[in-house]
């Protein structure tokens, strides 16, 4: 700070005791077991169902990525009525469900909706009291064998999402593996569809003036 006529030094207050305020994580590697053990402690607990909910089938944003496919927030009220599950008894079943989300592609809706299926299928419902059973509920026969089961596994691993390769991109990746290698240069081939776009009037122009030029010399 500039000191201008006859003012007073200014007063930087610099001792700010920062040390006590600084965050270190030296405990990372013991929270990181903490968790794993809080994890292992809650899947022990809600045994024998899963620990995690099913979740949707849903393309990533933007142009570039919707390519790609993900897993959702939760499935909507027409995909729940498609397959058949009241929204409220899906939140029962470990069924995420989104209010807000809207399905405007027949395909991604008839996924989720297949989805939706598989897991009503595999479902082992337990009845809520020991010898009540409802509609939809588990015998004792599967009751018994699904406590036997090992029940440590998620959902994720049951019905995974997987991105599958479409036509082109396959057709690409073989067109691709099949020249030798350092022949195939994305940039340069980019470059070249760039230049013989804007350079196309140019070429019609020339290739033009060359075959007047060549039958008025065949007329001589």
């Amino acid at each position: 700070m500039a000191i201008k006529h006859n003012q007073q030094i200014p007063h930087n207050h610099f001792r700010k005791d920062w040390q006590r305020r600084v965050r270190t994580h030296f405990d990372q590697a013991g929270r990181k077991k903490a968790r794993r053990t809080a994890r292992a402690t809650k899947a022990a607990a809600i045994a024998p169902r899963p620990t995690d909910l099913l979740r949707p089938v849903v393309r990533c944003p933007t142009v570039k990525y919707n390519r790609r496919v993900r897993a959702g927030r939760g499935f909507t009220f027409d995909e729940l009525k498609a397959a058949g599950i009241p929204r409220k008894f899906a939140r029962t079943v470990g069924i995420a469900v989104d209010h807000r989300r809207v399905t405007r592609s027949e395909e991604a809706l008839a996924a989720n909706v297949q989805r939706l299926k598989d897991y009503r299928a595999r479902l082992i419902l337990f009845p809520r009291r020991t010898g009540v059973h409802k509609k939809g509920d588990a015998t004792a026969e599967e009751v018994k064998a699904a406590k036997g089961e090992n029940f440590a596994k998620t959902i994720g691993a049951t019905l995974p999402i997987t991105n599958i390769v479409t036509p082109e991109q396959a057709y690409t990746e073989v067109a691709t593996s099949e020249l030798p290698k350092g022949e195939e240069n994305a940039f340069r081939r980019l470059r070249e569809a760039r230049s013989e776009a804007r350079l196309v009037g140019v070429r019609e122009k020339r290739a033009k003036a060359k075959a007047e030029e060549t039958a008025a010399a065949a007329k001589k």
